[in-house]
């Protein structure tokens, strides 16, 4: 049993409360615990409706959650390189990188497991995971067979070395033909599910170029100089021109398509035994391409040239 006690600094609904001040716990969640008598207020139950008073005592009593599953899986994978250190993956949009509260199996680490041995740095939940991609975010992703391999992708990623490029649509008509973002990045102190712009944040710098301008729309190619969560999501929201389709940070109106219109598309690091520099690609999935052909068509443009 997981135990956190606060006090009550501001008027606020009940479970909104206890989202806000426990990391781990949603307001769903928080709604739940509190309707199964979990959450108390001054030593009483109540309603996640409810706004405590200033100065009460909210304690949270949670079960100890379930261990996650990392059950081989014979998923399949679109492998794009492996040697005996790492795995290049294309992972397709909606899928999940690892398992975590809410996704405990059907993951890329899942169907990993199954194909290979991982590496161990990252613990029993993360064996492999150097990177992670959004899972409504499709492409690239490396990953580490073994523990050296992982020291090595892990260093290149620290010294800003490898090569981590995205192609996405979005909203408005970018002006210039090209850009850098640098905006600190955190959680958001508003919703704890999204990242934002925020003075005391981690540093955090997108590379930006045109591709093609539809008018309303702008495909641009992204390039990470940090690897924040959401970043390019968050940088490009911060600037106006919001990733089509995201969910958290752009508009309902949007384009049609499952998940943002985000890509990974280029990636190159050192082979870790041998220091071979390797690039690889990956083709925007075919959701991705007939959405810029639309776009294309109406705009005006050559329809079918590559991407």
């Amino acid at each position: 049993m997981e135990t956190t006690e606060f006090q009550v600094t501001t008027t606020e609904r009940l479970d909104k409360l206890v989202a806000d001040a426990v990391a781990t716990v949603s307001r769903s969640q928080a709604k739940l615990a509190i309707e199964a008598g979990q959450i108390t207020v001054d030593g009483a139950t109540v309603k996640p409706k409810d706004k405590p008073k200033v100065g009460a005592t909210i304690r949270v009593s949670l079960p100890d959650p379930e261990p996650l599953d990392l059950t081989p899986e014979d998923i399949p994978l679109e492998i794009v390189y492996e040697d005996a250190d790492v795995l290049v993956v294309n992972k397709p949009q909606g899928m999940v990188v690892h398992p975590a509260p809410g996704h405990p199996n059907h993951t890329l680490v899942n169907a990993l497991l199954y194909h290979s041995p991982l590496s161990q740095i990252n613990g029993t939940l993360r064996p492999g995971i150097v990177h992670r991609i959004d899972k409504d975010t499709s492409g690239l992703l490396m990953v580490a067979k073994n523990d050296h391999a992982h020291q090595s992708l892990s260093a290149q990623l620290q010294a800003k070395t490898n090569l981590r490029e995205y192609v996405a649509i979005v909203h408005g008509n970018i002006k210039e033909e090209d850009g850098v973002i640098r905006a600190p990045l955190g959680r958001s102190p508003k919703d704890r599910k999204k990242q934002a712009i925020v003075a005391d944040g981690r540093p955090a710098v997108t590379h930006f170029r045109v591709l093609e301008r539809y008018g309303t729309y702008t495909l641009i190619a992204c390039r990470l100089e940090t690897g924040r969560t959401h970043q390019i999501r968050v940088h490009m929201a911060y600037i106006n021109h919001p990733v089509a389709g995201d969910p958290l940070y752009g508009p309902k109106k949007t384009l049609k398509g499952a998940g943002q219109f985000l890509h990974a598309r280029e990636l190159g690091f050192k082979q870790p035994t041998t220091g071979e520099e390797l690039v690889f690609t990956a083709p925007v999935p075919e959701n991705f391409a007939k959405a810029v052909r639309h776009l294309r068509q109406q705009a005006g443009l050559p329809v079918d040239k590559a991407i």
